[in-house]
C-alpha cells in the first residue's frame, strides 16, 4: 500500500516531469486549455453536481456548519461564473519574460528574465472551486503543479481534475499531468506536501486558523517557502465624518458571506459617535441576520467569527479614538488581512490608509474586494499577509514567477523583444 509519502512523491513528479513543456508552452496553447476548462465546466455541469451533491450529504451527515457547506457548494450560477472567469483570463495579456534594466556603460546590457517556478503545490479544504482557481494560475503562469484537498470536497475535485482540467490540458497539447491532485485526503498527506523543496518548493497554503499555522510551521523547517495566510477577517470603521447610507450599505456588503476569510469581522465605530451610531449598526447587523458582539468581550478584538463553527453569524463591534487609533487597533489586533475606513474627511482617510499596514487598505469600499478576481480581474491562487519582501494580498499569475538577472553584450538583441 503507498504511504503519504509515496504518494505525494508521485504527484509530484509527475508535475515535474511536465513542467518543461509547460515553461515553453506558447500563448496559444495556454488560451486554448483554459477555453477547454471553461467550455468543460459548462458540459460537464450535471457529471460535476452528482460528485458535489455527494460531498455537500456527506458533509451536512458530519455536521459541516452552514458557512461552509456554503463554501462546498459548486452550483450552476457558480460553475458558470467560473467558467467566466477562466475565458476572461484566457485574453489577460501575460508582462514580457524579458525586461531591460540597463544598457551598462561597459557595453552590457542587465535584463531582468521572469522565469516560471517550475512544480508550485497547493493546499486547501472544503472549496472545490479552488481547484480550477489554482490550475488556471498555474496554467497562466506556465508552471506545474499539486494540488491537495480535504475529503469534504475530494469527490468534487476529482471530477474537476478528471472531467475538466485534464482533459483541456491534453486538447491543448499540453500534458495532462501539468497539474496533479493527491487522491488521498489525509492530514499525513498536507504535511508531505510541505516537506519536498527539491521537488515542490513552493506551496500555497488556502485557509485559515491552526492547520495553516501548522503547515507553514512545517514548511519553514524543511526549507517550503509557502504563500499564506493562516488568519483572516476584514476590519470596518466608521468615521465620525461617515455618510450614514454609504456605511451601512458598506456593512451590509461585508456579510453577504460569512464563511470566507475577508468578510466584515471587526467593526469599528468612532468612539464620540458610539451611542448614535451603535445601536443603527447592530438593528442592520441583526436584519441580515448577523449578532453583534458588544464590549465588554470575553474574546479577543481580532477573534475570527467565520472560523468559530456555529457562531460564524458574528460581528465584533468596538470603539476607536478616531481613524490613527482604528488603524492601529486593526494591525495589533487581526492578522492585516484588510481594513476599510468610511468617512467623506479625506484627512481622516489619508491618516487610516497611512497607518493601517495590511495587505489591503481600502476607503469608502467593502474589505470583500480583497480577493483575486475581484480586485484584480483575475482568479486568485491565494492570498498572502507575510511583512517580508514578495507578493502580499490576492497573488495571482504574475506572482508565481522566478527573478533571474541575464547579462548579455549590448551589440545583441537579447531581451529587446
Amino acid at each position: 500500500m503507498s504511504t503519504p509519502a509515496d504518494i505525494v512523491t508521485d504527484c509530484g513528479e509527475r508535475a515535474a516531469a511536465a513542467a518543461p513543456a509547460m515553461a515553453a508552452a506558447g500563448e496559444a496553447q495556454i488560451a486554448a486549455a483554459l477555453r477547454g476548462m471553461a467550455d468543460l465546466l459548462v458540459s460537464k455541469a450535471p457529471t460535476l453536481a452528482v460528485a458535489n451533491t455527494a460531498d455537500l450529504a456527506a458533509a451536512r451527515d458530519a455536521g459541516m456548519t452552514g458557512a461552509l457547506l456554503d463554501r462546498l457548494r459548486l452550483d450552476e450560477d457558480r460553475l458558470a461564473a467560473m467558467a467566466e472567469s477562466l475565458r476572461g483570463l484566457a485574453e489577460v495579456p501575460v508582462p514580457p519574460r524579458d525586461t531591460v534594466v540597463e544598457e551598462r556603460p561597459d557595453g552590457l546590457r542587465l535584463i531582468e528574465r521572469r522565469r516560471p517556478v517550475g512544480v508550485i503545490g497547493a493546499n486547501f479544504e472544503a472549496r472545490p472551486n479552488v481547484v480550477v482557481d489554482v490550475a488556471s494560475q498555474l496554467v497562466k503562469s506556465r508552471n506545474a503543479g499539486v494540488l491537495r484537498t480535504g475529503g469534504a470536497a475530494l469527490a468534487s475535485a476529482s471530477a474537476l481534475m478528471a472531467d475538466v482540467v485534464g482533459p483541456a490540458l491534453a486538447a491543448a497539447g499540453l500534458p495532462a499531468d501539468a497539474v496533479t491532485l493527491v487522491g488521498d485526503a489525509s492530514r499525513e498527506c498536507a504535511v508531505e506536501l510541505v516537506r519536498r523543496p527539491g521537488l515542490i518548493p513552493l506551496v500555497i497554503l488556502r485557509g485559515s486558523g491552526e492547520t495553516t499555522r501548522a503547515l507553514g510551521l512545517e514548511a519553514a523547517q524543511h526549507g517550503v517557502r509557502t504563500l499564506a495566510h493562516a488568519d483572516g477577517g476584514g476590519v470596518l470603521y466608521v468615521d465620525r465624518a461617515a455618510d450614514p447610507e454609504l456605511a451601512a450599505k458598506l456593512v451590509t456588503e461585508s456579510v453577504d458571506r460569512l464563511g470566507v476569510c475577508n468578510r466584515l469581522n471587526l467593526l469599528l465605530v468612532d468612539a464620540p459617535q458610539w451611542d448614535a451610531v451603535t445601536p443603527i449598526l447592530v438593528k442592520l447587523l441583526a436584519d441580515a441576520g448577523v449578532t453583534a458582539s458588544m464590549p465588554p468581550h470575553d474574546h479577543a478584538l481580532g477573534h475570527e467569527w467565520a472560523l468559530d463553527d456555529g457562531h460564524e453569524a458574528t460581528v465584533t463591534l468596538a470603539p476607536a479614538q478616531g481613524p490613527a487609533d482604528a488603524a492601529a487597533i486593526a494591525n495589533r489586533e487581526t492578522s492585516g488581512l484588510a481594513a476599510t475606513v468610511v468617512t467623506a474627511d479625506e484627512a481622516a482617510a489619508r491618516t487610516f490608509l497611512d497607518t493601517y499596514a495590511g495587505t489591503g487598505a481600502f476607503w469608502n469600499a467593502t474589505t470583500r474586494l480583497l480577493d483575486g478576481f475581484k480586485l484584480r480581474r483575475v482568479p486568485e491562487t491565494g492570498i498572502n499577509v507575510d511583512h517580508v519582501p514578495g507578493p502580499r494580498g490576492p497573488v495571482v499569475f504574475t506572482d508565481l514567477v522566478l527573478r533571474q538577472f541575464v547579462v548579455v553584450p549590448a551589440s545583441t538583441a537579447v531581451g529587446l523583444g
